[in-house]
């Protein structure tokens, strides 16, 4: 065998949500494991400066895209084609979430929610399934990884109704894709983070530190690290990991295996 079982040299990965947050650190970890990346990002100009600062551990490609509807998902396959080409490895990363009591959470918090976490992926999958089937084999497969939380696993007490109900569906709806992929040497694995230092975790976090009462509920008593969710997705995409497949594996601290 050549290579090592987490290199990912000649691969070619579209991470969505790539340019920050919980995106941007797997596509650095991918980038730094040899894989060509894409990423994309709402904002263009955000996401051609991260590709631009991204550049120095690897080629990154910005490709930017409101991912809220099947056709923007089928036109950001069309130009992932046009720009990269093949398709090893997908990342469906980029999420949504809505927050509100359930007194006044209201119904225009469903729609788009579930769209962006559950549609989307599905219809990217769908779309690269000629990439994704031609690029694997019974022992590398091709891999999808779609991005869950711990709030898709257990009341997490968050009021984000919409958005928990949407990752407990990116869950199921990974291990159906899973079963009915195999055949074609693609593998679909979830990865369920917890609570890291992002954009959706902000009101948790000041500058003097992390909420002492989050800490709490953590057991390892800390949040995750850009190298703790880099680590299970190189893992995944790599050679070590090509006899899994409709696993969902929690990166959270221990909060959903403790608890």
């Amino acid at each position: 065998m050549t290579g090592g079982l987490f290199d990912l040299a000649g691969k070619h990965a579209l991470v969505t949500g790539g340019a920050q947050g919980l995106g941007r650190m797997i596509a650095e970890g991918l980038l730094q494991a040899g894989a060509t990346v894409a990423i994309t990002s709402r904002k263009a100009d955000m996401c051609e400066t991260a590709a631009n600062e991204m550049a120095a551990l690897g080629r990154c490609v910005p490709l930017p895209a409101d991912l809220s509807t099947p056709e923007a998902a089928g036109d950001l396959v069309a130009r992932y084609r046009a720009a990269v080409g093949p398709c090893n490895i997908l990342v469906n990363n980029a999420g949504k979430t809505w927050g509100g009591e359930i007194d006044s959470f209201p119904d225009k918090a469903w729609p788009g929610v579930m769209a962006v976490n559950v549609q989307i992926p599905f219809t990217l999958v769908r779309e690269l399934l000629p990439e994704l089937a031609a690029a694997g084999t019974p022992d590398d497969p091709a891999r999808v990884i779609n991005i869950g939380s711990v709030a898709g696993v257990r009341t997490e007490r968050l009021h984000a109704y919409s958005y928990a109900a949407s990752k407990a569906a990116v869950h199921m709806l990974t291990r159906d894709l899973a079963g009915d992929l195999a055949e074609r040497n693609i593998a679909v694995n979830a990865v369920i983070p917890g609570f890291f230092p992002t954009k959706m975790t902000a009101h948790m976090r000041d500058d003097e530190g992390v909420d002492p009462t989050l800490l709490a509920h953590i057991p390892l008593r800390r949040m995750g690290r850009a190298d703790d969710i880099a680590g299970i997705v190189v893992f995944l995409c790599g050679r070590g990991a090509a006899y899994i497949t409709g696993a969902q594996i929690p990166v959270d601290g221990g909060v959903t295996g403790c608890g």
